[in-house]
């Protein structure tokens, strides 16, 4: 399950900041929606559960950084947003606070699989270059993975699950 990065992005800006259509929005402006957003998040696998009383595993992955952490979303022409990197970081503390508080759910980590791999992938000297992999793993809108990207989110997904499957055999 992936969920929480239409909220961040949604109209890139083009309409003042919102709930769920936040882009471009100050810390105190999104405070409010964050804690909505964990309401909500929480509610979803409360009714999940709910719905399989004998009992289910949730997969839920963080949200990721095209900006590999430094927040200069302006370098993909986006319009620059001060608080971006503190919201996302937010958001991912509500989806890993979700995985903390429901023994059910499992985080994927996409937000550190992808560090790296943002608009800095193939600057040698940035924080979380990849050497090994110094390649681009977004589609042009830049919310959106390329071909690479959904690659790695699929197996990171598998993984997650085949690592989650081991533990209850």
């Amino acid at each position: 399950m992936t969920t929480g990065e239409n909220d961040l992005i949604h109209k890139y800006g083009r309409t003042p900041p919102q709930e769920e259509a936040m882009y471009g929005s100050t810390w105190e402006q999104a405070a409010p929606w964050i804690t909505n957003f964990e309401r909500r998040l929480n509610s979803m696998i409360e009714q999940i559960t709910y719905h399989f009383p004998a009992g289910c595993h949730i997969f839920l992955a963080n949200i990721f950084d095209p900006t590999d952490g430094a927040g200069d979303v302006e370098r993909a022409g986006l319009p620059a947003w001060k608080d971006g990197l503190r919201i996302v970081a937010a958001y991912n503390g509500v989806i890993q606070r979700c995985t903390e508080k429901h023994p059910v759910v499992h985080l994927v980590d996409i937000h550190g699989a992808f560090l790296g791999h943002g608009i800095h992938c193939t600057q040698f000297w940035a924080e979380h270059y990849d050497a090994k992999d110094p390649h681009y793993w977004y589609y042009s809108n830049l919310e959106d993975p390329n071909e690479r990207g959904y690659d790695v989110i699929r197996r990171l997904f598998l993984l997650q699950i085949a690592k989650t499957a081991d533990q209850f055999h």
